[in-house]
């Protein structure tokens, strides 16, 4: 029979349990279609497996976070080196190929190459080598250096053009030994890969001479003495004494992370530089 506000409630007998049907003003006579709305309060297990769900927000952080390295007007630097390095590249003649060369023998190989070309008179085929290098500012024993290094070491760019005289030239320079990619038939790299190994060196270049000004550029940060994964031991604190393996280093901030063994259990520390010696 329907309520005063047209909702058909069917007095039906039949009507299974948990079936409740909604009538939407249809006629009377004619079938109405049914909404079912099963409210199933069985204790299966399978169902209830399949209704689980788990909200699970974790333990609080309370670790602090790294800090952001942003950027700013310094950045300007980088992006004009780029664009004239692009443009001087493009203006050179010949492409640029990778040489291999022994381990710490970089700038050797470069000298040889450029004596050489001098002597085979080959100006007119090899046009430079360069190796490529970066600025970094290495902390050791809590001390800053700025010190140059290659940015691809065991490696030599040399600009060129390919022929046999000139493959010769290249492939007998005393600690040469070979071109990366196929030995006779090397593969020149793209302009891209050149600006990006050589372009560390132009903005060196500028902020030496831009010497302490606002547009020096942000040099990279290495810690020299310690790495994630050695074993130090703690002399500073109430843990002195004890052995612990770092996990994580903040360059920027000197300060490092370990684990230690407390009372049978990995315990996390958060030290200063000078709080560790390496084992």
């Amino acid at each position: 029979m329907p309520d005063e506000k047209g909702i058909d409630l069917p007095t039906d007998e039949t009507t299974e349990p948990g079936d409740l049907s909604l009538g939407l003003g249809a006629a009377p006579d004619e079938d109405i279609d049914r909404i079912e709305i099963h409210l199933d309060f069985d204790d299966d297990d399978e169902a209830e497996a399949e209704a689980d769900i788990h909200l699970d927000f974790g333990e609080p952080d309370d670790t602090p976070a790294e800090p952001t390295v942003r950027l700013d007007d310094s950045d300007d630097v980088a992006v004009a080196a780029k664009q004239r390095l692009t443009q001087d590249l493009s203006d050179k003649p010949g492409q640029w190929y990778v040489v291999h060369t022994y381990s710490g023998m970089e700038k050797r190989v470069k000298q040889n190459l450029d004596s050489r070309v001098r002597t085979l008179n080959m100006e007119d085929y090899i046009f430079e080598a360069v190796v490529p290098t970066e600025e970094v500012v290495e902390i050791r024993n809590g001390q800053k250096k700025t010190v140059t290094r290659s940015v691809a070491p065991g490696y030599v760019l040399v600009r060129m053009d390919m022929m046999d005289d000139s493959w010769a030239a290249v492939r007998h320079t005393p600690s040469v030994t070979g071109f990366v990619g196929h030995a006779n038939n090397p593969v020149p790299l793209g302009l891209d890969e050149v600006i990006d190994m050589l372009l560390p060196s132009v903005i060196a270049a500028h902020n030496a001479a831009a010497g302490g000004g606002s547009t020096q550029r942000r040099k990279k940060v290495e810690l020299v003495d310690f790495r994630v994964g050695d074993s130090v031991m703690l002399t500073d604190g109430p843990f002195t004494g004890v052995h612990a393996t770092i996990t994580e280093i903040n360059v920027h901030s000197q300060r490092l992370k370990a684990t230690l063994e407390f009372m049978g259990r990995d315990t996390p520390v958060d030290l200063t530089l000078d709080q560790v010696q390496k084992i």
